[in-house]
């Protein structure tokens, strides 16, 4: 039982691995001997990331755009070189857009749609021989996307692709969980609520009256991020899959 939670010396990729919930999750994968690959599309801001996580095990950079097929496909190349096997996918790379219903633009549209649902895909679709390679008996391998709480209930922004993309995230969850767990590949989501980031940053100018009617009265922590990683892909939660995990102090539960 000692070991339910034990991801030493697996192969993990964290897609958007430089700053934000990615870093924290890919932080807390190596610190517990997880082999962690980072992607983002800006190079010095990945290598100084996977510099800071390094000094606590192994994290390894990998500059790419995955905001096309064809950035996709360098990906898988780079990993399956690199690679036999992978034991978990953290699909986290995405973006947003904001703009009054009247003016929202195309643009705005397709590119939060292309990198936060169909590059997802397309990566989790690719990567699957590697998958599937580093499965094993009684522990499958995983695939963890990232979904949000805007996903689960109106966020009350001018975000409407963010929002519709990561609803969708959340069914296309469903659906590859139950189809993948047959070939050994559980498939769940985590949908976070407010933490500190890049793309919070301005809605936490006021941390304090932000937070003083959530449930559990704080914004989430590096160590919330990375422990529901870490469970979702240890033996823990090996009969677990099609599920989309709620990280967000009670924010939708009191909706």
């Amino acid at each position: 039982m000692r070991q339910l939670f034990d991801v030493s010396d697996k192969v993990a990729l964290v897609t958007g691995g430089s700053r934000g919930i990615g870093e924290m999750i890919a932080a807390g994968f190596v610190a517990n001997g997880v082999k962690t690959y980072i992607t983002a599309r800006r190079e010095g801001e990945l290598r100084e990331t996977a510099e800071r996580l390094s000094v606590q095990g192994e994290c390894i950079p990998l500059v790419v755009d995955l905001s096309t097929l064809a950035g996709v496909r360098q990906l898988v190349g780079e990993l399956t070189e690199r690679e036999s096997g992978l034991h978990i996918l953290v699909n986290n790379a995405g973006t947003s857009w904001g703009a009054p219903l009247e003016a929202f633009p195309e643009s705005g549209w397709d590119k939060v749609m292309d990198l936060n649902l169909k590059s997802m895909f397309y990566l989790t679709q690719q990567l699957l021989p590697l998958l599937r390679a580093a499965r094993r008996d009684e522990d499958p391998a995983r695939v963890i996307n990232i979904g949000s709480v805007n996903g689960l209930t109106n966020s009350h922004m001018d975000n409407y692709s963010y929002a519709a993309s990561k609803a969708a995230v959340h069914h296309m969850t469903r659906q590859l969980g139950a189809e993948l767990a047959r070939q050994g590949v559980n498939v769940n989501a985590i949908a976070p609520g407010f933490f500190p980031s890049k793309m919070t940053a301005h809605l936490l100018e006021d941390e304090a009256a932000l937070v003083k009617d959530f449930p559990i009265p704080r914004l989430g922590s590096p160590e919330d991020a990375a422990g529901s990683a870490i469970y979702l892909s240890s033996r823990a939660s090996a009969w677990m899959t099609g599920h989309v995990l709620v990280l967000d102090g009670g924010l939708v539960a009191q909706a």
